[in-house]
């Protein structure tokens, strides 16, 4: 049986490879020196969901859940462990998100720290050449954000993406694969490439907070707000998805 140390840190290196790669390829994209600037939504998701492949293979100890969403459907689901040998109860539950939500921070600390350079030239630009945008001109890179901003809209949306990925993920644990952790890649690919336009697919309440904290904690030159107002919408979606799709699992 894994003690709540051993849990709490898998799930944070885990989560962390995830956040790490993530934060980077959006940083890739969206920052003008690059190489991959412009690269498109296809290398977003492709990047996000091979981060999932590696955060999911070095946080197996823990069954590598990296997702509140995914730990909270599978006691939707009615699961006896949350992973082999961690029963479902509140101290498990409580290393589990412990380790997700900080693992998001530090890996989206880790990205910073590779693009730092990058991300304050392009900042330092952007200010000389126009005024202060009225929009973060960093939190893009860190954090989820609507395209048509409509709290209603876009909680649906969030809602929805994470039931079609829990509801797959659990459904995968029980068909006899070899896939692995390609198999959870696919899955969120697929739920990014298909659900991912309105709001950018946060999915993950860890992923979203974690990233958003950093941003707001870390010294980005002139960052920006970090958009507190809608931070709520990758949280609560995400949850409401998760418990639903863990439901709709246990039905199935």
């Amino acid at each position: 049986m894994l003690t709540w140390t051993q849990i709490a840190l898998s799930e944070l290196a885990g989560t962390g490879v995830l956040l790490a790669l993530g934060v980077g390829v959006g940083a890739n994209l969206a920052l003008p020196a690059t190489g991959g600037r412009a690269g498109g939504n296809l290398m977003g998701a492709v990047g996000w969901s091979l981060g999932v492949f590696a955060g999911v293979v070095v946080g197996a100890r823990s069954g590598a859940h990296l997702n509140p969403a995914v730990t909270l459907g599978m006691i939707a689901s009615g699961a006896e462990e949350l992973a082999p040998g961690v029963p479902v109860s509140a101290w498990a539950v409580s290393a589990y998100l412990i380790g997700q939500l900080v693992g998001a921070v530090l890996g989206s600390a880790v990205a910073w720290a590779a693009y730092r350079q990058h991300l304050d030239a392009a900042v330092g630009a952007q200010a000389a050449t126009r005024a202060a945008p009225r929009r973060s001109p960093t939190l893009g890179i860190f954090a989820t954000g609507p395209g048509i901003r409509s709290w209603p809209h876009n909680l649906l949306t969030e809602t929805v993406a994470t039931f079609l990925l829990v509801l797959v993920l659990l459904s995968l644990a029980e068909t006899p694969s070899a896939l692995g952790p390609l198999g959870a890649a696919l899955v969120v690919l697929g739920v990014g490439l298909g659900m991912g336009g309105p709001t950018g697919w946060a999915i993950n309440p860890a992923r979203d907070l974690g990233a958003r904290l950093a941003h707001a904690l870390l010294p980005i030159r002139g960052k920006g707000g970090s958009d507190w107002g809608y931070a709520w919408v990758p949280v609560v979606g995400p949850t409401l998805g998760g418990v639903l799709g863990g439901i709709a699992a246990a039905l199935l």
